[in-house]
């Protein structure tokens, strides 16, 4: 049963799109929100308090990852993942799910649980949706996730047997779950098949729980086939609870994600990306490294206001990258999240102001997804 601790305000719609406030016991986020990827208690690259210049209000913790290093029980002896990475705002940890399913290729499944191997060090471990809740108890989030399994996502026959057994697995959370200062979120799966989406749309609203993630999904499938399976669950997700697409990240994806319905989305890309020398404009990813930047006394974006826009040059952020200093993974990826951070605000704004539409198609037309030298 949702709890009042966590409360959806929905405040406006434009066709599928929605923005809202959602309560937490560490803060409101308002939506639609982007929250950087904090995989073992850290945002790579960036401290805490230029996370928070950046305008993030939600960041994710890895549960699979935390497990194994430093444990869950060491996070809890600092009283939680906000007062062992010093992070003050809202927080959300994931299952473990995926990390099992995606980083163990000696994984047995069976109905009650998964067993693997670390890929640290090789030993064997088990996950049950009891063993997830209580790890992510340990850990303290605000936002956990139920345990499931994320299917290949165009294999019918798999994914019919995956999505029954992460039904169950969703009732046996619940089951386990004590903590009511935690939101449990239960995740939508069925591969790329609307009935099987359908179904488990259904199946997860029914359950009546403060919010629902959207998973198995920018997993190998098409854009359009992601689009299409956010198209078939949002009529039948409910209003009043926030919507989560799990690890979508591109700002392409954020918009076509808020015009089918989602409100919150994570990904490590905008920190991936910087440490491999690109940059998020308006137009387009940018490669720094590129010499075409070696004289370019201008910042990435002229009408950014990060931190990393608002003082360096992207000639200094080159030569950074020429030297292998680390400060240049550091000033790209502030850049890099403020400017998601940024567009969800503006995305917000324009459904608040009733001009999403014109909003989300201005961007889209002028925002290419090939790779730029320099721009």
């Amino acid at each position: 049963m949702a709890t009042r601790t966590f409360k959806f305000d929905l405040l406006a719609r434009q066709g599928s799109a929605r923005a809202g406030t959602f309560a937490t016991p560490h803060g409101t986020i308002l939506t639609p929100v982007f929250a950087p990827v904090g995989t073992q208690a850290t945002v790579k690259a960036v401290s805490p308090a230029q996370l928070k210049e950046t305008g993030a209000s939600l960041i994710l913790s890895n549960t699979y990852h935390l497990y194994l290093r430093p444990g869950a029980d060491l996070v809890a002896e600092h009283g939680g993942l906000h007062s062992f990475m010093q992070w003050e705002g809202p927080m959300l940890t994931d299952s473990g799910g995926f990390q099992v399913f995606s980083l163990s290729d000696t994984r047995k499944v069976d109905e009650e649980g998964v067993t693997f191997k670390s890929h640290i060090d090789g030993s064997t471990h088990r996950f049950t949706p009891e063993v997830s809740i209580a790890i992510q108890e340990k850990l303290g989030a605000d936002i956990i996730m139920a345990f499931d399994e994320c299917a290949v996502p165009n294999d019918l026959a798999y994914n019919q047997k995956s999505m029954a057994r992460t039904h169950a697995w969703l009732e046996h959370c619940v089951a386990a779950k004590t903590r009511p200062d935690q939101a449990l979120f239960g995740i939508v799966q069925g591969g790329v098949f609307p009935e099987l989406r359908r179904t488990s749309a259904q199946f997860v609203s029914s359950m009546d729980l403060p919010g629902v993630a959207i998973g198995g999904l920018s997993v190998g499938e098409t854009k359009e086939q992601m689009h299409a399976m956010l198209e078939v669950v949002d009529p039948l997700l409910p209003q009043d609870k926030p919507r989560y697409l799990m690890g979508v990240g591109s700002p392409e994806d954020l918009i076509n994600g808020i015009m089918r319905g989602v409100d919150i989305f994570d990904c490590v890309l905008p920190t991936r990306l910087a440490r491999h020398q690109a940059a998020f404009t308006i137009h387009g990813r940018v490669n720094l490294m590129n010499s075409a930047n070696a004289r370019v006394m201008s910042p990435i974006e002229e009408t950014c206001q990060c931190y990393t826009c608002q003082h360096f040059t992207r000639a200094y952020l080159r030569h950074l990258i020429v030297a292998k200093e680390m400060l240049a993974s550091t000033l790209i990826s502030i850049h890099n999240i403020q400017f998601l951070v940024t567009l969800m605000k503006n995305a917000r704004n324009a459904i608040l102001e009733g001009t999403f539409v014109d909003f989300a198609n201005g961007f889209l037309t002028g925002y290419t997804t090939k790779h730029k030298e320099h721009a």
